[in-house]
Parts: structure tokens; sequence; C-alpha cells
């Protein structure tokens, strides 16, 4: 029998709600835990493996059997790709199928830090009315220069987002976009350093690799103005956390919306904790149950595909 582990532990409706997706005559399985131990235990055996943030090491590619690993989503840093060359596995993600949902995520936390959102609800709940206090951090988005860190399906995702709100937009990337496709989406290229200056709103929405590990840290913070805000949509890995937390804490930077961590789930220590001018979320900007169906189908159809000896949807082939 084929089998499929998810790598991400998973309580059991969710499993039967992943189960129901699957090809007649294959199993589905998970993990007891995030551990390394259970980890390899769980891929041992099967044929297939999905994964949404459980990192995916040379000793899981060495899984006698294995034949592939999915991604449940696009980030695929913690995935041992040079162990799966070696081993033969082959290696996927879904292409493009979050960008929406990350960008709206990330327009979300870009309004909650603007307007306070989240500070003004944490003190109606602790029995305080905050209006005059939260005044002075209260800002708008509409017209104000945003600087979007990456540009691939979810910085231009971002961007038509943007429309509303009459921002002027720059970005920065490796190589810049075509400039039909740059006047088509209305915004304009900048390197890293004028972009940083010049943005009232940075988010990062770019892949983690050797080029963008720690791209943001202690140099970087201080050429923002300190009326900006930072959002990280992207990776925790991107981002330097203390130096961050350090600009928030003396004023070198007005606040922060961070749904991505260095060390996943966020860790007792973390610098960001009690900054009251920080909103933190779960990861959760590229998880929406609108797409649960559609993800599920498009994965198990590349799967399958392996399975019978047809190729999988080209644009999701990592290895």
């Amino acid at each position: 029998m084929t089998t499929v582990v998810l790598l991400d532990p998973a309580l059991p409706d969710r499993r039967e709600r992943v189960a129901a997706f699957l090809p007649e005559g294959w199993n589905l399985t998970a993990a007891a835990s995030r551990s390394p131990e259970d980890q390899v235990a769980a891929i041992s055996g099967a044929q297939y493996a999905i994964t949404g943030d459980v990192p995916v090491t040379a000793a899981m590619m060495a899984a006698p059997g294995l034949k592939a690993v999915h991604k449940w989503g696009v980030g695929y840093d913690g995935i041992d790709l040079k162990a799966a060359r070696r081993h033969g596995v082959r290696v996927l993600r879904t292409t493009g199928s979050n960008a929406v949902t990350v960008a709206e995520t990330t327009l979300g936390l870009i309004l909650s830090v603007n307007r306070n959102l989240v500070r003004g609800h944490v003190g109606i709940q602790g029995g305080e009315w905050l209006k005059g206090s939260l005044a002075a951090t209260s800002m708008t988005l509409s017209g104000k220069t945003v600087g979007i860190v990456g540009m691939g399906y979810i910085g231009k995702a971002l961007v038509r987002l943007l429309r509303g709100f009459g921002c002027t937009v720059i970005y920065t990337k490796r190589s810049p976009l075509p400039a039909e496709e740059e006047a088509e989406l209305g915004l304009r290229f900048a390197p890293l350093a004028e972009l940083l200056a010049a943005a009232d709103v940075v988010t990062l929405n770019c892949e983690l690799n050797a080029s963008t590990r720690g791209m943001i840290g202690p140099e970087q913070l201080a050429l923002m103005k300190p009326s900006a805000i930072l959002i990280n949509a992207a990776r925790g890995g991107v981002l330097d956390e203390q130096a961050l937390a350090a600009a928030i804490h003396e004023g070198r930077l007005r606040g922060a919306g961070i749904d991505v961590f260095a060390a996943e789930p966020i860790q007792p220590g973390n610098p960001l904790l009690g900054l009251d001018r920080v909103v933190l979320t779960p990861h959760i900007a590229a998880i929406s149950a609108d797409s649960f169906a559609t993800s599920l189908t498009r994965m198990f159809g590349n799967l399958q595909a392996i399975e019978t000896g047809r190729p999988p949807r080209e644009i999701d082939i990592l290895v």
C-alpha cells in the first residue's frame, strides 16, 4: 500500500480531513511529534511525505523507499535539497498557492500596527481605554511609501492590494522585473539601502536562502525612518530579531508585525515578546481554510503523477 506521512503532527480530525483527498488505496499517517527521533520514525516506511513547517533533514531523506517530499506551501529552506538529490528523492511545492493569503496577512499586519488595533483590543480586555495614549503612534497607510523586499507571487499580490490605498510602491530583489511589468504594476526598483531609507512601511516577502539570511540586521534597521514600521511574513532567518527588538525599544523604529521567527514555535526568551508596539502571529500568513481543498488536490495530484510515472506539475518541481 502506498503511504503518505504528514510530518507536521496532526490531530485526528485534521488527519481525517486530509485523508478524504487521498488517491484510492493510499494510506495516511502522521508524525507523533516534531522531535528528530519521531520525525525519522514517521517517515520510515512511507513513500511520500508532506511537510508544512517541519524541516526535512538528510537523515529523513535517507529513509528507504522514500520517493518524494511535498512542501505544503512554498518556502523550502528547511528541506535538505542536496540530500534529496543524493538519495533520488523528488521535492515539490505548491508554487504561488498561498500568494494572496500571505499578501492579505501582510496587509493585515500593516494595518494592525499602523492603527494600533491590537494594543487597543488588549487595553479594553484589560479594562483600559487607551484612545488618548495611542493617538501619537496611530498612522494611516493611504498615500505612504511601501517598500517590498521580494517581488514574486506574494509581492505582486500585495502590490495589487495596495492600489486602493494610493501608496507609492518600491521594491528590491536580485533581478529587477522587466520595465513593462513594473509599469503594469505601478512600482519601481530600488537597491535595499535606498528602499529602507525611503519607505514608511518595509515588508519582507522574500525566500530564505544564502543571499537573504540575516539580510535585515542592525545596519539595515538604522537606515529606516524612526516613524517607519517593519513587517516580516517571509522567514525568521531573514531578520535579526534582537536588533529589531532593540530598535523598537529604543524608539528608533515605530513598530513591527511579525509572523515568522528564527525558532518556531516562538521560544520564551524571544526578545520581541512583551513589546507593545509589536504584533506577533504564529506563522499563519500562508494558511487558509479557503485553499485547503485546492492545495491538497494539487499535492496529491503531483504525488500520484510520480507514483504512476507521469511528470508532476512543472512549476511545482524543486528536485
